[in-house]
């Protein structure tokens, strides 16, 4: 049975813990984590060699730090996972506003109430998730809101000066204490705001309406910023900057197989009816972001989040699900047409430039889709012939595809094109008529992607001639 009083406390082991810090504690989790070959950061993928070892050598110099990166990086994940590295749970002063500990109370309150109760002073357990507090930045956040205001009105009650510490109704910073406040988008604090966090850093005090108030809080400062903002725009104020211990850099996945890994992670996929998705699918839908982020049209100091590519999966699974209800297609599979019709889950995530707004979100969406579709064919069909389907067209044949048909219909209908079916077969996870028939469609979507073929709603697949091939219609499922 856990202790309840003071007295009770002092008989278990939390005696040589007394007046432990939390960056103490942090440390030493840490140190037992590591030496127990556990991963720090579970579910984080891509951050093993980069951004993780710079983390724990954070914690373990007891520094306060920032993650610096575009939106979309794991950023507050990382910051929120930190409270594993704290005990399950610590012993407070019941009662104590401020999470006081009861061998060392840094509030006037808490050392009245071990003054008044001795041993028999009441004491509860704070779970470790109680003892994050979590902020986002934005410019009409006050320092009352983050540090404390007067309140006269509890002043008067105590019979106290308005200047005196026990008249302060406390902010998130101070009930963070004995504890992790992360505070998301930090330049975009006022100055004013800055100035009392940094006061807070490096006296422990800070001034509250002209009144100075002294506030010794046990807390692990973490931050996170846009690179842009905490290092060109100047929106943050120097000491503050020059207190934070480490800066540390994160980073979209350095691989289109890492961003594969993370987006079937955070994707839901599990449906109530088992969507296939082929492996080229999920690599073209990976590459969608990969090209986002190279395109000038789209803006390199916003970025283009991970959350696209996992919206985009989960879309396009969706619409794999509403053709199969449709048809009443018993494994519904995912196709390269897909992605099309899921440019939804693309042109939100975009912030573009000048050029890509006179082009317009979703012809942007189309032609990086696009690009994916050509880039991810080209590495997968290295050792595939597809002159004769290249051929079949040029002869001035063309390929309509029927939106009502299903998919175990279609590969009588790809076996019009000489070679497709064979250039299929390569690309096919299995020989399944499903997948055979997503499969040719790949390789349709790869050549017009390639501009060897052309799209046209009217005709469907055709002869890549000037006209044909600055037509982008798409086909629509539903």
């Amino acid at each position: 049975m856990k202790p309840t009083t003071l007295g009770e406390l002092r008989a278990t082991e939390w005696v040589q813990r007394a007046g432990q810090s939390v960056k103490e504690e942090l440390r030493e989790n840490l140190i037992r984590k590591l030496k127990a070959g556990g991963s720090v950061f579970p579910g984080i993928v891509g951050y093993n060699r980069t951004v993780t070892p710079q983390i724990v050598n954070a914690v373990l110099s007891r520094h306060n730090f920032i993650l610096l990166g575009l939106r979309g990086q794991a950023k507050t994940r990382i910051l929120r996972q930190l409270t594993e590295l704290l005990h399950e749970e610590v012993p407070v002063i019941r009662g104590s506003e401020i999470n006081d500990d009861p061998f060392y109370p840094v509030s006037v309150e808490g050392r009245q109430m071990l003054q008044q109760g001795g041993d028999a002073t009441p004491i509860e357990w704070l779970p470790r998730e109680a003892r994050y507090i979590e902020k986002l930045a934005t410019p009409d956040v006050t320092v009352a809101d983050i540090i404390g205001d007067i309140d006269p009105i509890k002043a008067a009650k105590l019979g106290i000066r308005l200047g005196d510490s026990r008249g302060v109704h406390y902010g998130l910073l101070p009930r963070a204490n004995r504890g992790i406040f992360a505070m998301n988008e930090l330049p975009d604090l006022s100055g004013k705001v800055q100035v009392a966090l940094f006061n807070i850093m490096q006296e422990g005090d800070v001034q509250i309406k002209g009144y100075p108030i002294r506030l010794s809080l046990d807390v692990m400062l973490v931050f996170s910023a846009n690179p842009e903002d905490y290092t060109a725009r100047g929106k943050i104020i120097t000491p503050l900057k020059d207190r934070v211990g480490s800066e540390i850099r994160t980073h979209y996945p350095n691989t289109v197989e890492e961003g594969m890994a993370i987006t079937r992670q955070e994707a839901w996929v599990q449906r109530d009816s088992e969507v296939k998705v082929p492996e080229y699918v999920a690599e073209i839908i990976e590459e969608v972001a990969f090209q986002a982020r190279s395109d000038s049209r789209v803006d390199k100091h916003s970025g283009v989040s991970q959350r696209l590519p996992i919206s985009l999966l989960e879309n396009v699974i969706s619409n794999a699900e509403q053709r199969a209800y449709i048809l009443r297609e018993k494994v519904p599979v995912a196709r390269t047409s897909d992605l099309y019709a899921a440019l939804s889950a693309v042109t939100g995530k975009l912030e573009l430039e000048y050029e890509g707004e006179l082009k317009g979100g979703e012809a942007v969406a189309r032609e990086i889709v696009r690009r994916a579709i050509g880039q991810v064919f080209t590495r997968r069909s290295v050792d595939i012939d597809t002159a004769e389907v290249v051929g079949f067209f040029e002869d001035d044949n063309a390929l309509k595809i029927p939106d009502t048909m299903r998919a175990d219909e279609l590969p009588e209908l790809f076996a019009q094109v000489p070679g497709l079916i064979g250039a299929a077969h390569h690309l096919a996870e299995s020989p399944g008529r499903d997948d055979l028939a997503a499969a040719a469609e790949f390789v349709l979507e790869g050549l017009y992607a390639r501009k060897q073929v052309a799209r046209s709603e009217e005709r469907g697949y055709c002869a890549a001639e000037p006209e044909a091939s600055r037509v982008s219609g798409q086909r629509r499922w539903n």
